[in-house]
């Protein structure tokens, strides 16, 4: 475990909800990723910001009737709440129109400028007519030159995930009709500077998923184009130089360096070094597939420019993307779920519980089928762990006043639980740790069944001399599920750490005290009631019925 942390989310666009798809990639798995580090007591801090620049926020605060900087406030505030309604929290989300984040911006230019890894260049771009103005990429769209998917942006082919050269077929996006070609001068950086050296970092970073860095190096290879970082627009980060008015720069040039500015503006608010933090700390980048050559190539690129003044990422966790139903996300179609109204209509630890058993540590592409929700809810976490916990809370209740009884001597299968508790927590940290969260959470429900069967076979219901040792044992390892779970399942740990009579926040355990049986004879428990409540087929059916609906 590293002494500290910081973990960092792809950031969200400003000009729309979030929804389940955005979820179960980046956010989820860098929440419980970060909900573990601070359990075995890293420094650990997860920061995001929304993404506030760019023409389609233009052209929708335009369309509303607002400033843009008051379009992106209002989704900055509706983002962070809809993230914490669903248990997702950071240790700041801000923004990339931040002051810190503009200066920050401004500065690393400056630099790479001084470094010589800036050049002026005029370019010819895509003009529309109609519109009466410069199109910048993402209202540029047309046929992918490398994989031939039709509708791809110009900056970003959805399907193959490389960044076209020239899009085929251009169209403009906001009237359909075909632009024009006009000339401009912009700002390059050389990213074709950087090839060997990304290569070597590529190459020597065993941390870094392999199928990933493969590709990676094999699009360094065949060349790297150097990078337009500056739009003709009106709403962005102003380039720092008097000849360059009317100019900003283009979105992804400023938005991964949000991550940096983000954080040492909250390391700097607690009293610390930004850059000293960052620069001691391991670097997490939570991102899904669709960014990763911003991520494996841009980035660091710029990171190098400036001489590694912060350091590079040590991991960048990358995952496919999440289909509904067996179909592609949309919005245009209303094939998607806005996490606002899924949370509102079930309890948010089933989507973290689903979302947490189905995502991969890989590109994989993964599935959202109602029905497997259902099944994996009522019949895993609430017929699984819902069942134990209650039945040895509800027992020692019935049985023991609700206080834990004195154990006495351990018969073997009891001690035998004991030490499963404790492999469980070992290698379900191990699990944790290399970032594979599916499997951590199938090793939870393991060591769970592993107590219902234990439970039932002891009978403390009926034998009674075998009782008190029985739910001793039992009381214990429901401690041990609400650590272990924590991560996975927030809110509903907390409920078990209290249902226990346990002091303080489940959140705030260790995490090694988890393999421990740390409840003593005569605890008095709390109330207990039932955790979950069971998924009705009439629930899903209605959730179904709405996906297509205008």
């Amino acid at each position: 475990m590293p002494a500290s942390a910081i973990i960092t989310s792809a950031l969200p666009y400003a000009n729309g909800e979030i929804h389940l798809g955005h979820i179960a990639s980046t956010y989820l798995p860098a929440d419980i990723f970060t909900r573990f580090l601070r359990l075995k007591g890293v420094e650990a801090y997860h920061i995001c910001a929304s993404d506030d620049f760019g023409t389609p926020i233009l052209i929708k605060a335009e369309k509303e009737g607002k400033k843009p900087e008051d379009y992106v406030a209002h989704w900055n505030r509706r983002d962070a709440e809809d993230f914490a309604a669903a248990g997702i929290s950071f240790d700041l989300f801000y923004r990339t129109s931040s002051p810190e984040n503009v200066k920050f911006v401004q500065d690393v230019f400056k630099k790479l400028r001084q470094n010589d890894h800036i050049y002026e260049h005029d370019v010819v771009q895509f003009y529309c007519e109609f519109d009466d103005k410069f199109l910048p990429d993402r209202y540029v769209v047309g046929k992918c030159p490398f994989c031939g998917a039709d509708n791809q942006y110009s900056d970003l082919c959805e399907k193959c995930g490389r960044v076209p050269d020239e899009i085929l077929e251009p169209k403009c996006a906001i009237c359909g009709r075909s632009p024009v070609k006009k000339q401009s001068t912009h700002y390059f950086f050389k990213l074709s500077n950087f090839s060997q050296e990304l290569k070597k970092w590529l190459s020597e970073n065993a941390r870094l998923q392999t199928d990933v860095k493969n590709y990676v190096i094999n699009w360094i290879n065949e060349g790297l184009q150097d990078w337009d970082i500056t739009r003709d627009l009106s709403w962005g980060v102003p380039i720092p130089l008097d000849e360059a008015k009317g100019k900003v720069f283009y979105g992804w040039f400023d938005n991964h360096l949000c991550y940096i500015s983000t954080a040492a503006k909250l390391i700097e608010e607690k009293g610390g070094d930004g850059k000293k933090f960052w620069n001691g700390s391991d670097i997490y980048h939570f991102i899904g597939k669709d960014i990763v050559y911003h991520h494996y190539l841009f980035l660091p690129a710029m990171r190098m420019g400036i001489n590694r003044e912060y350091k590079l990422p040590d991991y960048i966790p990358t995952r496919g993307h999440l289909m509904l139903q067996n179909q592609k996300i949309s919005k245009s179609r209303n094939w998607y779920i806005g996490l606002r109204d899924f949370v509102s209509a079930f309890n948010p630890d089933y989507l973290r519980f689903y979302m947490a058993s189905i995502v991969t540590y890989s590109q994989d592409d993964l599935n959202f089928d109602f029905d497997a929700f259902a099944e994996k809810i009522n019949n895993e976490l609430i017929a699984n762990v819902g069942n134990f916990v209650n039945r040895a809370l509800s027992f020692t209740q019935k049985s023991f006043a609700g206080r834990v009884p004195e154990a006495g001597t351990l018969a073997q299968d009891d001690s035998e639980i004991k030490d499963a508790v404790a492999a469980a927590v070992k290698e379900t940290g191990e699990l944790l740790s290399a970032n594979e969260t599916d499997r951590a959470l199938r090793r939870i429900l393991a060591l769970s069944n592993q107590l219902n069967q234990y439970f039932q076979k002891k009978k403390p219901w009926s034998e009674k001399d075998a009782a008190a040792a029985t739910l001793y044992v039992a009381v214990n390892a429901a401690r041990s599920l609400a650590i272990l779970l924590a991560p996975f399942i927030p809110f509903s740990a907390e409920k078990m750490w209290s249902q226990l009579g346990l002091q303080g926040s489940v959140h705030k355990q260790s995490w090694d005290s988890a393999g421990q049986f740390a409840i003593l004879a005569g605890h008095a428990l709390g109330r207990v009631e039932p955790l979950f409540k069971k998924l009705e087929a009439k629930e899903i059916e209605e959730q179904k019925a709405k996906l297509g609906r205008k």
